[in-house]
């Protein structure tokens, strides 16, 4: 398999690989931490902006749904306009958080410290990017990263399925995927393309993964990628298709085997709203103690506990 270069995307496989190596044992209270019984906290009040990745949404989503359970005078809006576009609201101070399926790019950095924005990059769980087709499809079970690429890098040549393999049906191939502002979209290009943002441009693109559901269920010679939630959500409607024999499931993704698109996803903090809204600091600190119990839910893999335990000691930190 040919090997792809780029240092983030090197750096993001450095963190799945080194957090892999100690997965905490399960058998823990699945009531939400700092809880007794199912009493209401009182004195924490306020809102809180999140926009971002939807790969990330469920988790944070879910767990807005039970902070707010506990502090009932907080206010948590969660918004999907990308990784991309939440980071572009998040650099200039519109957001509290920002939901992130990758890294923060350098050029978005430089805008967050140019408006003031000091942050904490938290990592909240693993995915795995999976590539779908619809369930009347019997000839696509499984594909290569080097098909993959000759699906989608600029200016590709495929155009039907036979354009794959010979074998496969002389039909053409409707393609499924994130848009630029995803975060979703800059891995997989750079994991499958060999370069971050490289990719045709001739396919049906949303940033809503549900919108890709509905195009790919709909369309026998469909072909789409998007986060394993997603697909897990809806496997009653779509089929996975299996990368150089291996199939994307909470295991194969959890132990790094589902190569190379497997990943971790982040939350970014704003220390910003740490100084004015202590309902951040509060939110964060009650999203690490509860992620483990809340991200299998999710359909997502959870970190090992005691890589939770360290970034909650970073923001504990932050936050004096």
């Amino acid at each position: 398999m040919k090997l792809f270069k780029g240092s983030k995307f090197i750096a993001l496989a450095l963190i799945l690989v080194m957090s892999l190596t100690v997965l905490a044992a399960c058998g823990q209270n699945k009531q939400p931490q700092g809880q007794e019984g199912n009493q209401q906290e009182k004195g924490l009040s306020g809102k809180i902006e999140i926009d971002g990745s939807s790969t990330v949404y469920p988790i944070t989503e879910a767990i807005a749904e039970e902070f707010q359970l506990q502090y009932p005078d907080t206010r948590v809006t969660v918004g999907v306009s990308g990784t991309g576009g939440g980071f572009k609201r998040f650099t200039v101070g519109e957001t509290d958080i920002s939901n992130a399926s990758r890294l923060i790019k350098d050029k978005e950095a430089a805008k967050a410290e140019e408006n003031g924005i000091e942050y904490t990059q938290v990592s909240v769980a693993y995915d795995g990017i999976t590539v779908v087709v619809n369930p009347q499809n019997d000839w696509a079970t499984d594909i290569t990263v080097e098909e993959l690429k000759k699906i989608w890098e600029p200016n590709s040549k495929v155009k039907t399925w036979k354009d794959i393999r010979p074998e496969w049906p002389d039909k053409e191939i409707h393609l499924y995927g994130p848009g630029t502002d995803s975060g979703t979209f800059d891995y997989f290009t750079e994991a499958i393309v060999g370069e971050g943002g490289a990719s045709r441009t001739d396919y049906t693109a949303s940033e809503d993964d549900n919108v890709l559901v509905q195009g790919i269920t709909g369309d026998k010679y469909a072909l789409g990628y998007f986060g394993y939630a997603y697909y897990e959500e809806n496997q009653d409607k779509l089929k996975a298709v299996t990368i150089n024999g291996v199939e994307p499931t909470t295991e194969t993704i959890g132990n790094g085997e589902y190569t190379p698109l497997a990943r971790p996803i982040f939350i970014y903090v704003s220390h910003n709203s740490f100084k004015d809204k202590p309902q951040v600091a509060e939110f964060v600190k009650f999203y690490l103690k509860n992620a483990r119990n809340v991200v299998p839910s999710t359909g997502y893999v959870p970190l090992p506990q005691d890589k939770y335990d360290e970034q909650l000691e970073k923001i504990i930190n932050a936050v004096k």
